[in-house]
């Protein structure tokens, strides 16, 4: 049953699964043909793409509720259902992932040359988990979506990645793996909670935010815990973030670019589609813990981002400190909050990606990240350099690129919610300003770069499009961000009236 899809068929299931199938077909190619191997992924992932454009053409923005609805039964007695939709807290999200996802395919282009096919086997299957985890509207298959991610990133940062690989993938697998094992005690609460209801048991989103607010605070308590510490492990949010510079330093550039790029948001979005609408009462019953956990995260993160002299570890620990003003942003519950916290997951993935991209094209010509062993690079890479500057100058906010859309509304939301929530918004804002702009001086205008001088000019396909196409983005976003609060407003005020907290639009949750 496609419900709302004017289309008439089901684009989304086709979006999602079309990486997986596209990685059943590279494992069916003969070992010695590796370019047939990196051709299909890349026209996979670019189908893909053009695919995922369609559904952004087919997606009425500024109306609330699911859009492009696919909902069939499939274990009735059970109830349990493939139940996919869109809404404007998912959208922006699912379009990051399938654009980041050929970014990563591209960039590996020539960049990886062992076990081919089974490196670009684990990139689609993990973009099939992550575009499932934005679109699935029923608790299992969310699960089965959110734990498909977990083995391929595992396996991308150890068999392809650097330095203490194994360590850094092993700790990455137990600490995520450790929270979803609450959620799954969750999800299994939730289907006995639900089973003596009438109807019988059901885990589809729609039906559970109707019931939700019927439930007891204890049971409120337990589902708003068990499900927080998934998320938060997996944005991660502090003290959770121990396994995220070690996953970064030593996982393969196209693996970091996905992992900040998509993976942490995946938290972030965890929080407003299932956490808050399954414990409406205890949501805002405990939402000083994870605003007090976000300053903590911001503050921490942005004094020791000011310490690392490796330029992976600095971008890598900067993500610890925007992680946490997402949060702050969601949790204080106004629509100008969350919507700031959605356009910074948005734009942090576009500018970590791409930084971290960077930070790749970097170390393949002069295999170093040591700030101190970099310097000049301006003189040598020029447009290189002009590309990652206004990035850097993206994350820390400059007007006219998209951080500083979120940042604004954020610190508009926390203010709103306490005057006193500014200080620490205000702390990483000044503090973002002096780590980026540090690493930018000495890296491209300081010095001059250990090694040789000659270095390659950049591969037109795979890196220069990739950054600018990003970049350009970033502007857009920047620029002019009225479409892009357009389309998530209904949904982010639908959902802020359903908790009981009323925004000035009025506008009712259509779940």
């Amino acid at each position: 049953m496609y419900g709302d899809n004017t289309l008439g068929f089901p684009i989304l299931s086709v979006v999602t699964l079309l990486p997986a199938v596209g990685a059943l077909l590279i494992a069916l190619i003969p070992k010695p043909a590796t370019n047939a191997v990196r051709w299909t992924a890349v026209a996979v992932a670019g189908v893909d793409m053009l695919l995922m454009l369609l559904v952004l053409g087919s997606y009425t923005a500024g109306r609330p509720g699911f859009q492009l609805v696919e909902r069939v039964e499939w274990a009735r007695s059970l109830g349990l259902q493939y139940y996919l939709g869109v809404d404007g807290i998912s959208i922006l999200l699912y379009f990051l992932t399938a654009l980041l996802s050929l970014v990563a395919v591209v960039y590996s282009f020539g960049n990886v040359e062992h076990r081919l096919k089974e490196y670009y086997a684990a990139l689609l299957v993990l973009e099939t988990g992550m575009l499932g985890v934005f679109v699935a509207l029923d608790l299992v298959l969310f699960y089965v979506f959110f734990e498909l991610t977990l083995i391929p990133m595992a396996l991308l940062i150890a068999v392809w990645g650097h330095g203490r690989k194994m360590y850094s993938a092993l700790k990455f697998f137990l600490y995520t793996f450790a929270g979803s094992l609450l959620m799954l005690a969750a999800i299994v609460s939730v289907y006995v909670q639900t089973s003596g209801q009438a109807g019988g048991p059901t885990l589809n989103y729609v039906d559970l935010v109707r019931q939700a607010p019927g439930w007891s605070s204890g049971f409120q308590t337990w589902m708003f815990w068990g499900f927080f510490f998934a998320f938060a492990v997996k944005m991660p949010l502090f003290p959770f973030h121990t396994w995220l510079p070690d996953a970064h330093v030593d996982a393969p550039t196209a693996g970091s670019v996905i992992l900040a790029g998509v993976l942490l948001k995946m938290g972030g979005y965890g929080f407003l589609r299932w956490q808050i609408p399954l414990s409406p009462d205890a949501s805002r019953q405990f939402a000083a813990v994870p605003i007090t956990l976000s300053v903590i995260a911001i503050l921490y993160g942005a004094y020791i981002t000011l310490m690392q002299r490796d330029l992976k570890k600095l971008i890598a620990y900067s993500s610890v400190a925007t992680m946490g003003f997402v949060v702050l942003g969601i949790f204080t519950f106004t629509t100008q909050g969350v919507q700031g916290a959605l356009i910074q997951m948005v734009s942090h993935g576009l500018i970590s990606g791409a930084l971290f991209l960077g930070v790749g094209v970097i170390y393949e010509r002069l295999h170093t990240r040591e700030i101190a062993k970099l310097g000049g690079l301006a003189t040598l890479m020029g447009p290189f350099a002009a590309l990652f500057v206004i990035l850097s100058l993206g994350n820390l906010g400059l007007p006219g690129l998209s951080a500083f859309v979120g940042e604004i509304l954020v610190t508009v939301g926390a203010f709103i919610r306490n005057p006193l929530l500014a200080v620490p918004v205000y702390f990483y804002i000044v503090v973002s300003a002096a780590y980026m702009l540090w690493m930018v001086a000495r890296v491209f205008y300081l010095g001059k770069p250990a090694g040789d001088h000659n270095l390659p000019p950049m591969n037109l396909w795979q890196e220069t499009l990739p950054l600018a196409g990003l970049a350009l983005l970033s502007v857009l976003i920047g620029v002019w961000a009225t479409p892009f609060l357009q389309t998530m407003e209904p949904s982010v005020t639908g959902l802020l009236n359903y908790l009981g907290v009323p925004q000035d639009t009025g506008t009712a949750f259509t779940p």
